[in-house]
């Protein structure tokens, strides 16, 4: 949407706040752990920089400026921004004059005793699979992309848990739209589940925060299969969903610009 519409915008990977780097990550788990503390996790607040992505949040709305880093993941990573895997690059500031703020990632409408992010984003999108397809993406990946056992994944399935429940689902009652893909086959034990379900196996809920103004009638003639569940929902065809993000999104996304300062 951004390049069709020739959008110039500031991005932030999720990634890039989080407090720890892999190897320090892996050094306060194991501290936690001997300390009682079996559930420290990415997803809470004590391993990410929410005061300061919440200050990034605010001082992009107030004047486009702010900073931003990436986390290197792999080796391709590490030969384009010159930094070891699982390492930060250096912090730098947004380029000058961007259109809007783009942060894709785990806490952007996160609310705690401390931070509330939520309430500086223009439009908040939750994109999300069901619990089981979610566990079943993580397993296939951590384990053909990092080599890691099922039992391996499992436990650290186990050890976010309890910051998912409190710091990651909250958020997802925040968010302006969400879209869940749930899949249409088996997948009551995802640790045995040999594949990933694919888009054609599944299907997608889009559920409005607020539907007024939404024209459903115009989305189910424009998505084949798709249907209204609630008044606020709608279900689309799983290969359906880049159409349907498209459809909804583009014109929220040129309203943001049109009242842009």
């Amino acid at each position: 949407i951004f390049w069709r519409e020739n959008i110039d915008a500031a991005f932030i990977e999720g990634d890039a706040f989080h407090r720890y780097d892999r190897g320090g990550m892996k050094s306060r788990v194991a501290e936690e752990a001997v300390s009682g503390n079996i559930n420290f996790s990415h997803f809470g607040p004590e391993s990410n920089l929410l005061e300061a992505l919440e200050t990034t949040f605010r001082d992009y709305g107030e004047s486009g400026g702010g900073r931003t880093r990436h986390y290197v993941h792999d080796l391709a990573e590490a030969e384009l921004y010159g930094t070891p895997t699982g390492t930060f690059t250096e912090w730098e500031p947004f380029p000058d004059g961007t259109d809007l703020m783009f942060y894709e990632g785990l806490h952007g409408a996160a609310v705690t005793g401390d931070v509330n992010i939520s309430r500086h984003a223009d439009l908040r999108i939750g994109v999300v699979p069901v619990m089981n397809l979610e566990w079943i993406q993580k397993l296939h990946r951590d384990k053909e992309t990092r080599g890691y056992s099922t039992e391996a994944v499992t436990d650290t399935i186990l050890r976010r848990m309890p910051d998912y429940v409190n710091y990651i689902c909250p958020q997802f009652s925040e968010t302006d739209i969400n879209f869940q893909r749930i899949p249409t086959v088996d997948t009551s034990n995802p640790f045995i589940a040999r594949w990933i379900p694919t888009a054609d196996e599944s299907m997608v809920v889009i559920r409005f925060r607020d539907p007024h103004g939404i024209d459903f009638p115009y989305l189910v003639s424009m998505i084949q299969g798709s249907f209204m569940s609630r008044a606020n929902s709608i279900v689309v065809p799983g290969n359906k969903l880049d159409l349907a993000m498209q459809l909804i999104l583009t014109p929220m996304v040129m309203k943001l610009i049109s009242l842009k300062p």
